[in-house]
């Protein structure tokens, strides 16, 4: 399938969010934007929501649940060491072990599942938009053939507020 976008690369914040604005009001929503910093408002009307955090709470908590069943089964099962008449099953020196190894997990498997996601690997070659996206420029990506009857309001409403490539 052949690619074909326009690009509206913009110098600055306020023409690129104004730019946003009118093409979302024709009922088109850009594929990408390209900021060299967070815009919120880009980042709301966009409409991307995440769920890694629900994710990053399941990752501890079922990391929490299987180190202290691992540490309780250690201690009271495999290896039972009586030293001075203790109990085994000293559950309050686990609490420490369990709150590092359940914050390396979250971060560990979170990390992947984001790499996963986002579909990043070592030796990916990266689709470069535009040379200045990201470093000072603002960039808007629109599917060209998604555009239909709306493609000359589009590239208008673009060079009105910035440049079109």
């Amino acid at each position: 399938m052949n690619k074909e976008y326009i690009l509206g690369v913009f110098k600055d914040e306020e023409s690129l969010v104004e730019a946003f604005e009118k093409v979302k009001q024709k009922g088109i929503l850009p594929l990408e934007v390209y900021t060299p910093y967070p815009v919120h408002e880009i980042l709301e009307g966009m409409g991307n929501k995440t769920r890694i955090s629900h994710a990053a709470f399941f990752f501890g908590l079922f990391s929490a649940a299987g180190i202290l069943t691992f540490l309780t089964w250690a201690a009271t099962i495999s290896w039972p060491i009586n030293y001075g008449g203790k109990p085994t099953n000293s559950f309050p020196s686990f609490i420490v072990v369990t709150i590092v190894a359940t914050i390396l997990s979250i971060t560990l498997l979170t990390l992947f599942t984001f790499s996963v996601r986002a579909k990043i690997f070592p030796g990916k070659v990266p689709e470069i938009v535009h040379e200045r996206a990201t470093n000072d420029r603002f960039v808007m990506v629109l599917d060209k053939n998604k555009l239909g009857e709306n493609a000359d309001s589009i590239q208008q409403i673009i060079t009105e507020y910035g440049e079109i490539e």
